[in-house]
């Protein structure tokens, strides 16, 4: 099936001629009418039923038409935004990030990306470590911000962005909400909104296994939105990164004795080929100061 044959079909369904088609598809009758019976026989029915003054389309050939104008209309949207692309008219950046990672971190970079380049179109995934690095490998993001990766790979260049502490994140009317700091003693017999996403989780849990600190169970979070809400209904306590903005209502603590920290990195895979918005972001990220941000926790 070529790409002409559907557009002389869709021009016979519209005009239910073959004469005024072929004029429209500025082509000789011989030839549509040709193109025509050859579409038929790949698709093994009859499309249209032909009589002297009147032509009209069979049952199959109405059923044909509507997949018919979904392909021929994908094909010039696809053929519209190669060129676009080719053009530069369009751009775009796929960023990668961890899901332990504010979105707020990037708001004001990423701002200045857009307004430098007012054609962009940006695209996120949000994943696991091991995701965020499956995802620079297979070239389906092109860069990423996350914490440690878990793996060595000489190809993936990492720049430190800052480094954070943990804080303890309590509904306002919890026994812990009151004094800052807690103890880390403090946490035992209470319930944990675990988050599993979090390469740091892994060290909270080893953690509390040094120290004996009986918990009451936990509850496994997929993201940081639904950890606030569960922790603001009392259903648990929670550890996030101090970065991360919590609404009002809950309390985010410091904990004595909680000794973890992450890096945050930008990462993206050395000897590819960056696009003037990916060069840009990265010097934005680079160069910023993010201090307020932890400074705004703290």
């Amino acid at each position: 099936m070529e790409m002409h044959q559907i557009r002389y079909f869709l021009a016979v369904s519209r005009t239910l001629n073959f004469t005024r088609a072929a004029e429209e598809c500025h082509v000789a009758q011989p030839s549509l009418t040709r193109a025509i019976k050859l579409l038929e026989a790949e698709l093994g029915g009859d499309l249209f039923r032909r009589e002297r003054n009147l032509t009209h389309l069979t049952e199959f050939g109405q059923r044909m038409l509507p997949l018919m104008s979904q392909c021929y209309e994908s094909a010039l949207a696809a053929k519209k935004l190669a060129s676009s692309i080719k053009s530069g008219l369009v751009v775009s950046l796929t960023l990668a990030l961890a899901r332990a990672v504010s979105m707020t971190l990037l708001v004001r970079p990423l701002a200045e990306v857009v307004r430098l380049f007012p054609n962009l179109e940006l695209r996120f995934l949000r994943g696991t470590a091991p995701e965020v690095s499956e995802a620079l490998k297979k070239g389906e993001a092109m860069l990423a911000i996350s914490g440690p990766l878990g793996e060595s790979w000489e190809r993936l260049d990492a720049w430190p962005l800052f480094t954070e502490d943990f804080h303890l994140i309590t509904a306002a009317g919890h026994r812990l909400a009151g004094p800052d700091p807690v103890r880390f003693d403090d946490l035992r017999g209470e319930r944990l909104l675990a988050r599993p996403y979090c390469e740091l989780d892994v060290a909270f849990s080893e953690l509390t296994r040094e120290r004996d600190l009986k918990l009451a169970g936990q509850h496994a979070m997929v993201c940081e939105d639904d950890l606030m809400q569960l922790a603001d209904a009392e259903l648990g306590i929670g550890v996030l990164p101090q970065t991360t903005l919590c609404p009002e209502g809950l309390r985010r603590i410091r904990i004595d004795g909680l000794d973890i920290t992450r890096t945050v990195y930008l990462y993206a895979v050395a000897g590819r080929e960056r696009t003037p918005p990916v060069t840009a972001l990265m010097k934005l990220l680079r160069a910023k100061d993010w201090t307020p941000h932890l400074a705004a926790a703290a």
